[in-house]
């Protein structure tokens, strides 16, 4: 009875005022953290409102910028872009047959598209503090089934949707300290729109249907930190410097113009507005041109500032907190030294971000749920995340390391000695960087052309022995095409053949 109690459709005013209190007091504490931004001298000099910045800052703040400003559109997007790129896949076995469990997760994503929810999530977790993934399941049927913890055997995953922290506030948290899950959230205020009257309402949702998702948390488990917190000031200074610059130039393009009496002319009321009036049709591009007497018009001299330096330290303070390069946050390339230098930190900034954040805190509670409900089949063994290789090689690039190992191997052919002094093996391990799978599969390769050409040798020989022995019979056909290396494709082994695909497969796919 209880249980039904705390999963009714209204929750319970003491629960409402157990999650009023845990409110209140985090806003109480964030309040005395920000009323110390920013003072100096005990207290004499507040930096914070001399500069114009805010000392307390909520979702609609991070939105705002990310909606507005290109600079925090980046910071957000470019990590959340590059770690969700490429196919997405859970490998339980290294079998060439897929398994149930890998056949459902790839039919999942086929219907709802997993890998672009993740990439909704994590941007929405980005922006505010945390983020949910509702699954909607099959159980509901109306506003008031979503206040049901999810109970029975399988059930069907009909959609899953993304909310952040606006759309998903935290109703009640879990208030029984020998709970496992005691100071967590039990209830959720999901804001939902209706399509026909498009107004929007608030449905409470049990936790067994969210997914809460986290990124760089402390000493919470619940909120972590807005990925523009850090940054905030300095994205306000870059509008200062930015719109400063604009307004600048929108001034001095247009110079003011002073006029300089003549010493025998008296100038009268009459005539100085109509030069006043002349200056401002003029002004507003409603004249070209100015008539006037005995009044010499000069424009004003203006200077017009470069705001490239000034921009450039905001940007460098905004890469040195969020760890992305000023080359990836900007868009443009600073040389072939300076590219391959920040493209290899970036690639491992974001392989960090695949492990430590990615997989552990939005892919895997995910699934995990998605097998308690039977949505997914449990996995007879662990299962891995396979990602696309993030430090997989060009084209371009291919084709050169391709140049330099030929001229290498062509070097290496050529002297009498150079077997005898490095075995063939280790030249292709050491020298030309071949891994003992690529070496394995060119012995075998190598090791069948030559049966091939052998059988074809002994070919020509008996059959030039038998027309010795019988000259009367049909000679060869003219143009016989010499043995060459793809003979041992037509006749290839299965194991050549399974070879050939785990180099394939190891060459495609970092599973991590």
């Amino acid at each position: 009875m209880e249980r039904k109690r705390t999963i009714s459709k209204e929750l319970p005013k003491k629960q409402m005022d157990g999650a009023m209190i845990q409110v209140l007091s985090e806003l109480t504490n964030r309040a005395i953290f920000a009323s110390k931004l920013g003072v100096q001298f005990d207290g004499i000099r507040d930096v914070y409102k001399a500069l114009g910045y805010k000392t307390t800052l909520d979702f609609d703040d991070y939105f705002a910028r990310y909606t507005r400003q290109e600079i925090a559109k980046a910071i957000i997007d470019r990590p959340v872009k590059v770690t969700w790129q490429g196919p997405l896949y859970l490998v339980e076995s290294n079998e060439p047959e897929d398994t149930a469990f890998e056949t459902e997760w790839k039919k999942l994503d086929r219907k709802v598209g997993m890998k672009t929810v993740f990439t909704r999530v994590d941007k929405l977790t980005g922006i505010g503090r945390y983020g949910v993934l509702l699954l909607g399941l099959d159980d509901v049927s109306n506003n008031a089934g979503f206040a049901k913890p999810v109970t029975g055997g399988k059930r069907i995953l009909k959609y899953i949707k993304p909310f952040s922290e606006k759309n998903a506030p935290i109703l009640r948290y879990v208030d029984t300290p020998n709970d496992p899950r005691y100071g967590m959230p039990l209830f959720y205020g999901l804001q939902v729109t209706d399509p026909a009257s498009k107004s929007s309402s608030t449905v409470n949702v049990h936790f067994s249907r969210i997914v809460h998702i986290v990124d760089g948390n402390l000493e919470s488990e619940i909120y972590g930190t807005p990925r523009l917190e850090g940054v905030f000031n300095r994205l306000m200074d870059l509008e200062k410097v930015l719109g400063g610059d604009a307004e600048m130039f929108w001034r001095s393009a247009r110079p003011g113009f002073k006029g300089n009496v003549k010493d025998d002319y008296t100038m009268t009321q009459k005539a100085k507005d109509a030069l006043l009036s002349q200056l401002d049709e003029y002004e507003h591009d409603f004249r070209r041109f100015l008539v006037n007497e005995g009044v010499d018009v000069e424009p004003l001299e203006q200077t017009i500032e470069s705001p490239k330096d000034h921009f450039d330290v905001q940007i460098a303070g905004i890469c040195a907190e969020t760890g992305i390069p000023q080359r990836v946050l900007m868009g443009s390339e600073r040389g072939e030294l300076a590219s391959t230098q920040d493209t290899t930190e970036w690639l491992s900034f974001v392989q960090s971000r695949r492990e430590d954040y990615a997989e552990p805190h939005i892919v895997r509670p995910t699934v995990e749920k998605l097998i308690q409900y039977g949505i997914l089949p449990k996995p007879s063994e662990d299962y891995t995340v396979a990602w696309q290789d993030l430090f997989s090689i060009s084209e371009k690039a291919r084709v050169e390391i391709g140049k330099g190992r030929a001229n290498a191997l062509r070097e290496y052919t050529y002297s009498p000695i150079a077997q005898a002094v490095i075995p063939p093996d280790a030249f292709l391990e050491m020298f030309l960087g071949l891994t003992q799978e690529q070496i394995t599969l060119i012995d075998a390769m190598r090791d069948k052309q030559m049966n091939d050409e052998s059988d074809e040798l002994m070919d020509i020989v008996k059959s030039m022995l038998e027309k010795e022995a019988n000259p009367t019979a049909p000679a060869l056909p003219a143009g016989r095409p010499v043995p060459s290396a793809n003979k041992f494709k037509r006749k290839d082994s299965s194991k050549m053949m399974r070879i050939r695909k785990e180099v394939n497969a190891n060459a495609r796919i970092n599973i991590t």
